[in-house]
Parts: C-alpha cells; sequence; structure tokens
C-alpha cells in the first residue's frame, strides 16, 4: 500500500536528520543515558545544524517552514536512531511554536533566537503533584504586583527541567471571574524564587531530564507574560493538537521500528528446527501487527495532512493520540515476547523501547481523557 507523505525536499532533510544524529548524538548516547540529561553541546550543534525552530520566522533564527511533516522527519529519525525524543520535542515544537505565535515582538527579539541556536534551551510546566490532565485542577498562582507577577507553587514531571533557560509556566490568576483562569508565564534561569528539586528517575527515556520545579515568592516581569492574562488554558487547548501528533508520530515510528527489527529477528532465531516467525501463532501475530501499524500510519499521515491545512480537530488528535500510543505499547509487549529471555534483558534494545513506551498512553493526556474526549464529541 502507498501512504507516503513524504516529498523530495523532506528526504533530503531526513539524510540531513540522520547524518547528523549519527554524529552528534549516536556515540554520546550511552553516556546521556547514565548522567540521565541530554548534553547542552548538542542543542548548540542542532541549531547550527538548523535543526532547531523550525516553525520559527527565519527573522527570529528559525527555518520559516509551516509544513508539520518536516518535524515528522525529525522526529522519526530520532526515533529510528534511537535517541531519546521528548526533550527534542518539547522544545523544538511544542514551545517553540508558542513563543512563535502568542508572543509580543519583544519577546521574540529576545527569546527566538536564543531558541533556535540551542543557547536556550525550553521547557513546559504544566503538571503538578495534584494536576495531570485536569488544567484546572492546577494550584500554582501568579497574583500581579505592579510590573510583576508573584509566583509561587510547584510542578513536576518537567521534560527538560534541569537543562531548561526558559521554562513556560502555567498558573491560576485570580484576576480572573471565580480566580479560575490560567496565565503563562515565562521564567527565566536564575530568576529569585525559582528552583529545581529531584531529577526523576523513570521507567524510560533515561536520557530525558525530567525535574521538580519550585516557585517560592518568585517575582516574574509581567513582560514574560505570554499572550493575555486568563488566556492560558485557551492557548494551552489551542496547542495539544500539535503536541498529540507529535507523541503519535513517535508512536507509529517506534511500532513500526520494533516490527521490522522483530521481523528480522523472528526470521533468523530457530527453535524446533524452523525459523520461529514460521510458526502460526507467531506468524498470525506478526501479521496482525503489521496491518495495524499500517492502518497507524494511514491515519497519522491523515491527520499530518489536516494539520498542514489547518484542519485538524482537537478530537481526531485524541483519536490519532490514544489509539497510536496504545498500539505502540501493544507491539513493544508482543515483540518482547518474541525475544524471549533475550527481550528481557536491560541492555536488549527491545526492553528499551518496551521501557520507553509506557509513558506514551500517559503524557499529552492520557488514554483516558482522550476517550473522554472523544465521547463527549458524539453527544454522550
Amino acid at each position: 500500500m502507498e501512504h507516503n507523505v513524504y516529498e523530495s525536499a523532506h528526504e533530503e532533510f531526513r539524510d540531513l536528520c540522520r547524518v547528523f544524529l549519527a554524529r552528534e548524538a549516536v556515540p554520546y548516547h550511552d553516556e546521556w543515558e547514565r548522567d540521565g540529561i541530554i548534553g547542552r553541546e548538542v542543542w548548540r550543534k542542532a541549531g547550527k545544524a538548523g535543526l532547531l525552530g523550525l516553525g520559527v520566522p527565519v527573522e527570529h533564527g528559525g527555518a520559516g517552514v509551516t509544513d508539520f511533516r518536516y518535524v515528522a522527519v525529525f522526529i522519526e529519525e530520532l526515533v529510528r536512531s534511537r535517541v531519546t525524543a521528548p526533550g527534542f520535542v518539547a522544545h523544538n515544537d511544542i514551545i517553540a511554536s508558542y513563543l512563535a505565535t502568542r508572543t509580543t515582538a519583544e519577546q521574540r527579539d529576545r527569546w527566538l533566537p536564543g531558541v533556535c541556536a540551542g543557547e536556550l534551551v525550553a521547557a513546559i510546566a504544566m503538571t503538578e503533584p495534584d494536576a495531570g490532565s485536569d488544567l484546572m485542577g492546577i494550584r500554582t498562582t501568579a497574583v500581579r504586583d505592579g510590573d510583576w507577577f508573584v509566583l509561587n507553587g510547584q510542578k513536576t514531571f518537567i521534560t527538560n527541567g534541569e537543562n531548561a533557560d526558559l521554562v513556560m509556566v502555567a498558573a491560576k490568576t485570580p484576576t480572573a471571574r471565580g480566580g479560575q483562569g490560567i496565565s503563562l508565564l515565562v521564567v527565566e534561569r536564575d530568576t529569585p524564587g525559582f528552583t529545581r528539586g529531584r531529577k526523576l528517575e523513570k521507567l524510560g527515556w533515561q536520557a530525558s531530564d525530567t525535574s521538580e520545579l519550585f516557585f517560592d515568592d518568585c517575582r516574574v516581569p509581567a513582560v514574560n507574560l505570554i499572550g493575555k492574562e486568563n488566556a492560558g488554558q485557551g492557548y494551552l487547548m489551542a496547542g495539544m493538537p500539535r503536541e498529540r501528533l507529535c507523541i503519535a508520530t513517535v508512536a507509529v515510528a517506534t511500532a513500526e521500528k520494533m516490527l521490522a527489527e522483530t521481523l528480522a529477528y523472528a526470521t533468523t532465531r530457530t527453535a524446533f528446527g524452523q525459523p520461529i516467525g514460521s510458526f502460526q501463532h507467531n506468524r498470525f501475530l506478526l501479521a496482525t501487527l503489521d496491518t495495524e501499524i499500517t492502518l497507524a500510519r494511514v491515519f497519522l499521515n491523515h491527520c499530518v495532512t489536516e494539520l498542514n491545512a489547518r484542519r485538524l480537530t482537537v478530537t481526531d488528535a485524541a483519536k490519532v493520540k490514544w489509539w497510536t500510543t496504545e498500539l505502540q505499547v501493544r507491539v513493544a509487549d508482543r515483540c518482547l515476547q518474541l525475544y524471549g529471555g533475550s527481550g528481557y534483558l536491560k541492555e536488549s534494545p527491545i526492553a528499551k523501547e518496551w521501557a520507553n513506551s509506557r509513558v506514551q498512553t500517559i503524557y499529552g493526556g492520557t488514554t483516558e481523557i482522550m476517550k473522554e474526549m472523544i465521547g463527549v464529541s458524539l453527544g454522550l
């Protein structure tokens, strides 16, 4: 089945990504995983290579590319190179897109060149110990005090939390009716009252620094407010389809990679005098996974096309996010089973993929929340 949405220019960009990652990331990745953080130098090299800020206007140091397919290519090559993806995705597409579209000219001039050059690493801080998918459960507050906001609260599970020079923080602003408004504030490194807690140890994505962040009477200049006060929830909701499409791209690319490697293994590993892939149960299992991954790729490509046309709905983004990530987890589990005992070794590539896959159904909105959204869209 022909389901490729990429053109020659995208494949040229793919070659650039592949060469860069092979030279500047893969040789250092084991070290990053041991350290629990991606080295700062690769951010600068990625910026110099033109891989950061793809959607940021050229005048602010980006590539000025509005075609999401370039973002998808970079994500796919991160996956295929086995380079930890969440930090790059969060910085390069999710946060950079907010900074490119929701900011003032002064803010763009101040932040975007550094973000695109890899001199400034960015993070987004929404999740709290008692607030994940439910944004209205946020307890962090930002109280206006003249030309400042006084920020108090705690965030957790923050990707790039240790590396970040810019953190876009979602906080309750009590000026809204009922005190329920959410505003977005950029907190810069070394701002008094801003501290980092533990670098959290995770099941997977070991090179992705994930941290607790604390704000204690942290005074943030009012000029660091993103967009309008109390409008943050609307901005976040508008950005969610793109974020969920990024996560779905990771899911499908990972599922494709796991299946290809497992097929190769199943044709060479023998049991009872024949390749394990030739047993009917295993053959049917692999045929099922191949069919489901093909369907996932077709739906993902459809959603990419819809996003480029600015037609991707919140509902379809929820569908592609939950379906592809649950599939990724299922593929990881079934493929690990086919590897047998060797697949359970920590050093095994399929074991790492299994561990990395599990969080995909959690962050960016859990599967249960995605289904709830879809159910509401059905009038239920």
